[in-house]
């Protein structure tokens, strides 16, 4: 459960994020290593030793690389044009989403009695 009550705070609150360690760094170096991985099944295919043709290889992986740089800034574009359409939408229809009162696990589940 989140510890903002309010949906409109929940979409505007972006400082006190911050990214995880791998977070920036996995779609880039997967997509490179990816890209090394097809070079090496395109040596494989041709039934040449999986590493001849280095320059194959790093041509590959930058290639990789690069489309890994890519795809995390389009999905960071998608991403905020997402949350601007739902704070939009939010801001417009304050009625349907109104701030609830958190409750505890004790008042939303019901006793319960083992039987043994």
């Amino acid at each position: 459960m989140s510890a903002v009550n309010d949906p409109l705070e929940l979409l505007t609150q972006k400082g006190n994020r911050s990214p995880s360690f791998l977070g920036p760094l996995w779609n880039p170096v997967a997509c490179g290593l990816a890209g090394v991985g097809v070079a090496i099944f395109v040596n494989w295919g041709f039934r040449r030793p999986v590493f001849s043709g280095i320059q194959k290889h790093v041509a590959f992986g930058a290639i990789g690389l690069g489309s890994g740089i890519y795809f995390d800034q389009k999905r960071g574009e998608y991403l905020a044009k997402r949350d601007a359409v739902l704070r939009h939408y939010i801001e417009l229809h304050p009625d349907d989403f109104p701030v609830k009162d958190r409750k505890k696990y004790g008042e939303v589940l019901e006793s319960w009695v083992p039987v043994r």
